[in-house]
């Protein structure tokens, strides 16, 4: 199984080298939106497209990804909400487990029902453990997976569980406020999970300003996601982006 992009989020990630992911809802840009988004993030030096959401109601995940790919070489990785958010187009997928939740569906019942056909898509795939983190209010990602989230005051809770998920055999670790959020995660939950884990950690939501994606990396993370922020100002793409990569953390 090819494994090119996990590859080279570990690579980074052994350099010290932190990463910038746009993440793009199908069912929230039309053509020019995109051609704007990957102009943007071309110039911007963005690592990687995300695609997906919690809730895709459109049938333009293809098409989205295809135009994509068609314009720019950012890889896309798909972030799926659920297990028919997969195109044969994209470079790889985040095959999440909700490891912070206890809905068996979304630690592993929709996996089985999706193997077969994420196994013939020739996607790169990457086990993810998916923990979603309470942001100040109801989230979309919440509802949908009807599991609580860890409460942003409990590092400890969120700790053990990427501990587990490593353990388990997942291959990143993906920290979620979900968009929306009114509050992003703290950089003390941050930094209490980036080290007990030697995996790469992801981080996203309620990140709306660029301090704040330059202190979750000095905190630990090793890529930050930003979506509804870039949704309502695509000129944040070329600040969150500089932001992320003057972090530079030395490995022992």
């Amino acid at each position: 199984m090819k494994s090119l992009i996990y590859s080279s989020l570990t690579e980074k990630k052994r350099l010290g080298r932190k990463s910038f992911a746009v993440l793009i809802d199908p069912d929230k840009v039309n053509k020019p939106v995109l051609d704007q988004l990957i102009k943007l993030s071309l110039e911007a030096g963005v690592d990687y497209f995300l695609v997906g959401g919690s809730l895709v109601i459109s049938d333009h995940l293809d098409d989205c990804v295809q135009h994509i790919k068609s314009n720019c070489n950012i890889p896309v990785v798909l972030f799926p909400g659920s297990p028919s958010q997969v195109s044969k187009y994209a470079d790889a997928l985040l095959y999440l487990s909700l490891i912070s939740g206890r809905n068996p569906e979304l630690l592993i019942g929709q996996h089985v029902v999706s193997a077969p056909f994420v196994k013939k898509s020739g996607l790169e795939i990457m086990p993810t453990g998916y923990m979603v983190i309470d942001g100040g209010a109801p989230t979309t990602v919440s509802y949908i997976s009807n599991a609580s989230p860890i409460p942003a005051n409990k590092g400890e809770i969120a700790m053990c569980t990427a501990m587990a998920g490593e353990m388990l055999g997942m291959k990143l670790i993906y920290m979620d406020a979900g968009s929306g959020a009114q509050q992003p995660i703290p950089e003390k939950m941050i930094q209490a999970v980036a080290q007990h884990i030697d995996v790469p950690l992801i981080i996203g939501g309620g990140i709306i300003e660029p301090e704040k994606a330059y202190l979750n990396c000095k905190a630990g993370a090793d890529v930050i996601v930003v979506g509804n922020a870039i949704e309502k100002d695509h000129s944040l793409i070329k600040e969150m982006s500089a932001a992320v990569h003057s972090v530079t953390t030395v490995t022992v």
